[in-house]
């Protein structure tokens, strides 16, 4: 990387190098910094914790996405609008007015734009416009405009409130009204058009055999009267009965106040009426848009969002600063999720949890994906369990999860990407399965049998029951076989005399050990079991990584961005009594302590004793 003039300061967290960005000047050179040590090159508008309408400021492209160069377009902006950069990193809820350049003709513009709302608050020069009140600048602006738009209204009402209606049933009835006024023009044209014109005979027999309603399309296709020469439209009679209704409301309510009471209509007549209702088409017309900035309105907005945010969205971006240094959340940090004894603040949002999976379980994090409702909302988020065990954590267990504004949701989890959590859990991981395996076994064995004694029961039942109706009785029993059940007994003794010696020889080699020997072989054997486990999980704990599960959902991540296994234990909260908590340890409902292990233990006791006896003859 070539050498710059800034002097640039970095920390260590996650396994690399991140820079600070602390001042002005840091985010003024941030074009010089190589984007190799850039830890995001894109983020998405959507799906993280950052003011929507900062975002979209800054997406130039309305594409969805923040790039290093729009976030270097918006500083670099955000630097030409003000006299003194530096409170772009004095966290101020706004823009200072007097600190708006104004040497310029956009300067001038955002600066009488804030001088005005400055003044509709009572606010003077000296004051900070919020990015509230700048963003309450457009609609103060679009109610400014309304207002006079109103009041340039006034005149261009010829029937005063009924102008809007019959505006409405004019245009409605333009296209139709023309086309009658031109038939009648080729019918004085040509006397041959009159018959041509007017409805056929065919179109009038295909009526016929139709059950008819006024409203139908085939009868408002019909011209609206009569076609003849002499273009007059009586109102009153002959006209189209899918139209008259309409015609009648325009003669009382639109030709009668503005051309005298008449029952006919020319199309003088028709063009005149059109005229005066010209001009209030034309001020309709210019109604101002709502969403319309005026002259430096929208501008001052962008300065006040970009003084307020540009700092933190670089920290976030740039560096993973809140993060990593847990000072405060990372804007892809949506909320806490609250399940199993836990609370996890890893919590990203998704939109396809098997789509973002296929990514995201590449980063070796166990990750656990829930829907999420609150009221009519829905949401899906992956949560990051890095401390504790998954033995409890399940398809469709319930939780709750708080979002970064407070409010809760019912989160149910609907996909687990299992990986390890702690080393804890990888040490006892041997012993649980083996624990599973052995009662699976059993289980397994207990049904076996017991479905073999029923099938033996319903067997000689059902035998029981056919020789009683026929009469005859009941088979005998079969004779004793002593040779078969010799081989049994015999089969039996021999595996306990194997386990029997093999609890002999195992005791005798314990014993034969000076006693603080005893605990060492124990702990030697716990290890050779576990240690196994132990080492794979430290490899694949220290590999964690969070680009991954960020990169799935729309992040272009630039760093082997690690969560090393004391960092990860941070992200998730284990269920602990308070410090000065009371703790009974007495529980009424307390499962008795078995007594089969003390028995085991006074075999082998006996055993041993047996063994020692036996030597000695």
């Amino acid at each position: 990387m070539a050498d710059t003039a800034h002097q640039w300061r970095f920390f260590r967290a996650g396994g690399f190098d991140q820079v600070q960005l602390d001042t002005a000047a840091d985010l003024l050179a941030l074009g010089e910094l190589d984007q190799k040590l850039w830890v995001a090159l894109s983020c998405p508008v959507k799906g993280i914790e950052f003011d929507a309408r900062s975002l979209q400021f800054i997406d130039s492209d309305n594409d969805g996405h923040v790039r290093a160069p729009e976030l270097l377009g918006a500083i670099a902006w955000a630097n030409s609008r003000l006299t003194s950069p530096d409170v772009l990193v004095q966290k101020c809820d706004g823009v200072p007015i007097a600190l708006i350049r104004d040497d310029d003709e956009t300067g001038q513009l955002i600066k009488t734009a804030a001088l005005a709302l400055a003044k509709e608050l009572g606010k003077t020069e000296a004051d900070t416009l919020t990015v509230a009140e700048a963003s309450a600048a457009q609609v103060s602006h679009a109610a400014r405009a309304l207002a006079a738009w109103e009041a340039a209204g006034v005149d261009a009402l010829p029937l005063a409130e009924a102008t809007a209606a019959a505006h409405v049933l004019v245009n409605e009835l333009d296209a139709k009204v023309q086309d009658f006024f031109t038939r009648c023009q080729l019918a004085a044209f040509d006397e041959r058009a009159g018959g041509v014109l007017n409805a056929s005979e065919d179109a009038l027999k295909a009526l016929a055999p139709t059950t008819l309603q006024p409203a139908s399309q085939a009868i408002s296709d019909l011209p609206l009267s009569h076609v003849t020469a002499d273009a007059t439209l009586t109102l009153s009679s002959g006209l189209n009965p899918a139209w008259a209704p309409r015609m009648a409301i325009l003669r009382d309510t639109v030709l009668t106040p503005l051309l005298g009471a008449q029952d006919v209509l020319t199309a003088a007549d028709w063009q005149t009426i059109k005229d005066k209702l010209a001009t209030y088409t034309t001020w309709l017309a210019a109604k101002p848009d709502p969403s319309t900035e005026g002259d430096g309105v929208r501008d001052l907005e962008k300065l006040a969002r970009y003084v307020r945010d540009l700092q933190p969205l670089a920290n976030n971006f740039v560096a993973f600063r809140d993060f990593y240094t847990r000072q405060g959340k990372g804007t892809f940090q949506i909320g806490t999720l609250y399940l199993d004894g836990r609370s996890c603040e890893l919590v990203v949002a998704v939109n396809d949890a098997a789509k973002h999976a296929a990514l995201a379980g590449l980063s070796r994090v166990c990750l656990v994906y829930c829907d999420c409702v609150c009221g009519a909302d829905k949401l899906s988020i992956a949560a990051a369990f890095t401390a504790g065990d998954s033995d409890q954590l399940m398809v469709g267990r319930n939780g709750v999860f708080y979002d970064r504004q407070g409010r809760d949701w019912d989160a149910t989890i609907t996909k687990i990407i299992d990986q390890p959590i702690s080393l804890r859990q990888a040490f006892w991981s041997p012993y649980k399965q083996v624990s599973k395996l052995v009662g699976a076994q059993l289980q397994k064995m207990a049904a076996s049998k017991a479905a073999a004694s029923g099938d033996k029961l319903a067997q000689s039942a059902t035998g029981a029951t056919q020789s009683a109706v026929a009469g005859a009785p009941p088979a005998p029993p079969p004779p004793f076989d002593v040779g078969k059940f010799a081989g049994i007994f015999a089969a039996i003794g021999l595996a306990l005399g194997a386990i029997g010696t093999m609890v002999v020889s195992v005791m005798s080699g314990l014993l034969a050990l000076a006693w603080w020997q005893i605990p060492l072989v124990v702990v030697g054997l716990m290890l050779i079991i576990s240690l196994p486990a132990v080492v794979l999980a430290w490899f694949k704990l220290r590999s964690r990584n969070l680009g991954p599960i960020l990169d799935a959902n729309g992040w272009a991540i630039n760093a082997r961005a690690r969560i090393n296994i004391p960092f990860g234990t941070s992200l998730t909260q284990v269920a602990q009594l308070p410090a000065n908590a009371q703790r009974t340890l007495r529980d009424p409902y307390a499962d008795k302590p078995a007594t089969w292990p003390y028995v085991l233990l006074m075999l082998a006791v006996a055993a041993v004793v047996f063994f020692y006896l036996r030597q000695g003859i």
